[in-house]
Formats: structure tokens, C-alpha cells, sequence
């Protein structure tokens, strides 16, 4: 693994390797999949010829895209597990599946796909800062929920960076207290848009700003809806730093302070691809010797971003698709299968609190909700990177194996 600060902060280039000594080998193999137009997944021709940007004999640069939508690319995942049990004889071992962000919001799918079309049992499903509706991605002036979800991780933010007002002695009781504001406040005041009276927008307004640090006149200017890309530059902007997207604990500076957008690169993004495109090229090309012709290591694919259709038949860029009603389906099938969904305080933008208010909503029979485990943890997206973290996920994970294993030996004995 990359050599991280304990604190998650980014390490300094040239990036490092050491042993991982929170290893998930300690108690189950592993396999990783790169879906088409990432790692090094390519298109193959019918002679076996590899199809990319440097393999070019032949190819048609739109035959990648027929596999770049929701529907294709659950079922090239479903086909390559199903050979891949097939052809190394694992039918008779408990099968796990794990994705992290849009991976997450696949298995979420594949809980249900995996188990009625493929035919593959499930023993359990980790879902790592997954995004499980995507209409809660983005906010509008005519929808709460987004709004909602985010007002919890601007908290945290807040707290951490010592711009809130604490509302308790501690981040978990902060925390807690900005959930029930969002729930049972914020919630009311932008549903009821004009209908509230100026002295309820006020006060709610004002608690905010309190909760999160940021600037009370923003937030009426904003009517309650902050961007997170705003959050992100507002909040420490009197310092000249803009906090992470997707890492809200990490800062940087902001190259172009007095612009009225913002112009810098998300010091998250930008910044873990440069320590993880430099990690897995120092394990691939030095360690391990691989040399696949040279081919580049997609480790973040915007070709695959900005051609993704969103709808399962690849008609439409963009959509609203959801996983949920899928991961209820699947859980109901199987009810022996577990699930466990896991989030990073400071996460933006996929934020803890959705995938806990949606939980709340599935409506599972008590037998069901027993199966379906939520930990979140100090840190963002990848919240691992963080060696708190990454020691309590580990543990974490290391009891959801040892619990779903436990139903296969009962069943067995």
C-alpha cells in the first residue's frame, strides 16, 4: 500500500510502497476486476487482437462505448465472475462481492443481478462511499433530499477545522446533533420555501452557520442550498484554502484566490491520482515486472466518464438511476446474504448520511435489516487512507466475513 501520514494527509512524491499489514488476505482471496476502459481492460478481436489507443489494426473506436452504460457493463461483470468460477473451480466457495463509489452503486445492482440471472450465490456485499441514488448527487431548487444529506458532512468539516460552533464535546455528538437538525429542521424550512416566515428561515439559517462555520449572510443568500464546490472554497476562504470534494479534512491553496469561480484543481481528485497512478505503476512495471506492451494503466478514465449513459439500454448521457430498489430485491431472495455499507466522515461527495437515511427508508423486514450493517469512519472517500481507519475497517470487515461464514458452516454442520 502507499505509505500515508496516519492522518491521511498526502504524502510527498516520489510515492512510496510498504507492506500492508491490513491486508483482506489475511482472511479471504481476492480478486480485482477493472471493468472495460479502465486498468488495463481492453476490447478484444475475434483473432485476439487487444483493441486500444496504441492497437488500433481493425478496431472500431465505437465498439468500447456498446459496454460504457448501466445495463452493459453489469452483464459483462456477471459474465467475467461467472467464467472466472467456472474456469478455476470456485462454485463451492462463499462468494463476497465489494465495490467502492460507482463500484459500490454495481454491487448494490449485482445483489440482485448476480443471484437471478447469473445464478451466482451471494454470502455477503461491501459497498465502500457508494452512490446509491444518483438523483442525490446534485441538488436543485426543487428537490430537499441532496441538501439534506450534505448539512451532516459540512458539520463535520466545520467541527474539524474549528469554524463551527461545537453543538457537543465531541465530532460523533456534533455530528449527531446536525442530523437532527437536517432531518427535523432544515428539511421543513426548505420544503416550505416561501411559505416559511422570515423569522423561521432566521433562526434555521442561523443554526447552520453554526453547525457548519460558514458565513450566516451565504447561507440566506443560498437559501439553505450550499454547493458543496461553494462549501468547499468558502469555508477556510479567509485563509486563501479550499478543502477537499471527496476528503473534506484535507486543505489546499487556492491558485487563484480572487477569481470569482473557482479554478483550482479539487486538492482530493487530483491530488490521490498522481500518489495512486505513481503507486500502482511502481507495483506493476518495478515489482512485478508486467509489461502488457507498454499499454497505459487507465487508473481514471474521463474518456469512460463523459461518454457513460446512465440509462441500462445506452440511449441517454445522462439520467437518474438508483440501486436501492435493487439491493432490497437481491437481500429479499437471498435473505442469508450481508451487506455492509461503509462512508468517511468527510466525504462530500457521497455523504454518510444518504446511505443512512435511505436505510431507514428500505422499509426490511426486521430479518433483513439484521443483515444490513453501516460503519463510517474518520476520513473521505477512500476514509483507508486514514491508519485509524484502515485498522477499523479491517476489523470490520474481518467480523462481516467471520458472521456471513458462520450461516454457510451452520447450514454445512
Amino acid at each position: 500500500r502507499i505509505d500515508f501520514p496516519d492522518d491521511g494527509s498526502l504524502p510527498p512524491s516520489p510515492v512510496r510502497l510498504i507492506d500492508n499489514e491490513t491486508s483482506w488476505l489475511h482472511f479471504t482471496d481476492l480478486v480485482f476486476v477493472d471493468p472495460i476502459g479502465t486498468g488495463f481492460s481492453r476490447i478484444i478481436t475475434k483473432k485476439g487482437e487487444k483493441k486500444d489507443d496504441k492497437v488500433t489494426s481493425g478496431a472500431n473506436p465505437e465498439d468500447k462505448k456498446k459496454f460504457w452504460n448501466v445495463g452493459k457493463d453489469l452483464d459483462a461483470l456477471g459474465e467475467l465472475i461467472r467464467r472466472y468460477l467456472t474456469r478455476h473451480r470456485r462454485w463451492s466457495s462463499p462468494i463476497f462481492i465489494a465495490g467502492e463509489s460507482y463500484g459500490g452503486f454495481r454491487v448494490a445492482k449485482l445483489i440482485q443481478q448476480l443471484q437471478e440471472k447469473d445464478g451466482v450465490g451471494l454470502s455477503g456485499a461491501i459497498l465502500i462511499s457508494p452512490a446509491l441514488e444518483f438523483e442525490l448527487l446534485s441538488g436543485t431548487d426543487y428537490s430537499v433530499l441532496s441538501w439534506v444529506d450534505r448539512l451532516p458532512t459540512m458539520a463535520a468539516a466545520g467541527y474539524l477545522h474549528g469554524r463551527a460552533t461545537p453543538a457537543a464535546d465531541s465530532l460523533a455528538g456534533h455530528m449527531a446533533a446536525a442530523e437532527t437538525f437536517a432531518r427535523e429542521e432544515l428539511s421543513v424550512i426548505l420544503i416550505s420555501g416561501a411559505a416559511a416566515t422570515a423569522e423561521q428561515r432566521d433562526r434555521v439559517f442561523a443554526k447552520m452557520a453554526e453547525l457548519t462555520g460558514l458565513d450566516r449572510a451565504l447561507i440566506q443568500r443560498c437559501a439553505g442550498r450550499v454547493d458543496i464546490r461553494r462549501f468547499s472554497r468558502e469555508l477556510l476562504h479567509d485563509e486563501g484554502k479550499v478543502i477537499g470534494l471527496y476528503d473534506a479534512s484535507v486543505t489546499a491553496i487556492d491558485p487563484f484566490p480572487d477569481r470569482t469561480e473557482f479554478q483550482g484543481p479539487d486538492p482530493t481528485l487530483a491530488g490521490l491520482s498522481r500518489l495512486f497512478t505513481a503507486g500502482i505503476y511502481q507495483q506493476l512495471r518495478e515489482s512485478l515486472e508486467v509489461d502488457e506492451e507498454i499499454r497505459d494503466y487507465h487508473l481514471l478514465s474521463y474518456e469512460v466518464f463523459q461518454n457513460w449513459k446512465y440509462d441500462s439500454d445506452g440511449t441517454q448521457q445522462q439520467g437518474r438511476v438508483s440501486s436501492t430498489d435493487e439491493m432490497r430485491y437481491g437481500m429479499s431472495l437471498n435473505p442469508d446474504v450481508k451487506v455492509l455499507i461503509s462512508h468517511g466522515y468527510y466525504d462530500l461527495v457521497t455523504p454518510y448520511y444518504s446511505s443512512d437515511r435511505l436505510a431507514d427508508q428500505m422499509r426490511l423486514d426486521p430479518q433483513l435489516r439484521a443483515q444490513l450493517t453501516l460503519r463510517h469512519f474518520q476520513g473521505g472517500h477512500m476514509f483507508y487512507t486514514w491508519k485509524e481507519s484502515r485498522d477499523a475497517f479491517y476489523q470490520t470487515a474481518l467480523t462481516f466475513y467471520a458472521d456471513a461464514l458462520s450461516v454457510v458452516e451452520k447450514t454445512s454442520s
